[in-house]
Order: structure tokens, then C-alpha cells, then sequence
């Protein structure tokens, strides 16, 4: 059984992003994102997480066990939405697809990553 390449993400699920990333701002907002059918349609609070001004602590311990999460979303509290070394070392240990979404928290101010660090592009659906 093959994984399903991860084609989007939502309209709806970008929204709710940027308003779980508002809310938390100045501190970082972290979760964790189910796909179905290869689109990026949930989101999955980890009990446990720490949001801080810096870094946001995802215990990725606490995820459920589940094929169908491909990776984790979390804010930077300024305009840059470049994973930082921290970020590349959490993408390359859980899932295959990450976001980063940075202040003012809206449709230009976000980027998907692989597990690598290597910017992909994800296609926002209705």
C-alpha cells in the first residue's frame, strides 16, 4: 500500500490556521494535519503543547497513532516563514509535509515544506 501524495490543502483548513495562529500570537501555534485523499483537511491539537514567544513544544509523543497525519503546522510570530534548523530537525523526524505561517497570518504569508526542508508547493482547494 502506497502513500498518497498530499496534492492541497483546503480553503477552509488554511483559514482555521491563520485563526489558530492569530489567537496565539506573540506566542508560536502548533498542530498536527490529516489528509483525505491527499488533501490536507484537519487539523489535530497534541494534548500537552507548549506555546512560547520563540518555539512552539509539539510532543509528538502524544500524537495519535494515525496513517493518515502527514506532518505538522506551526506559526512564526513575524513575517518569516523559513524553517529554521529546529524546524528542519522536527520536519525530518515526523511526517512529510509542513507549514510554516507567518505574521500577519493570511493567504501570502505561509509556505509548505517536505520532510526535508525543500519548499513544496501545495494547491489551496475549495
Amino acid at each position: 500500500m502506497g502513500r498518497k501524495k498530499i496534492e492541497g490543502i483546503t480553503k477552509r483548513t488554511l483559514n482555521m490556521i491563520f485563526e489558530c495562529a492569530k489567537d496565539a500570537h506573540p506566542r508560536e501555534f502548533a498542530a498536527g494535519m490529516r489528509h483525505i485523499d491527499g488533501v490536507i483537511s484537519e487539523l489535530i491539537l497534541v494534548p500537552g503543547t507548549i506555546s512560547g514567544n520563540r518555539s512552539a513544544l509539539l510532543r509528538l509523543s502524544n500524537l495519535p497513532i494515525d496513517y493518515s497525519l502527514v506532518g505538522i503546522v506551526h506559526s512564526h510570530p513575524s513575517p518569516n516563514v523559513s524553517p529554521s534548523p529546529q524546524d528542519i530537525n522536527m520536519f525530518g523526524r515526523y511526517g512529510r509535509v509542513h507549514i510554516i505561517v507567518g505574521w500577519p497570518y493570511h493567504e501570502k504569508s505561509w509556505k509548505a515544506y517536505d520532510w526535508n526542508g525543500k519548499e513544496i508547493e501545495l494547491e489551496v482547494l475549495p
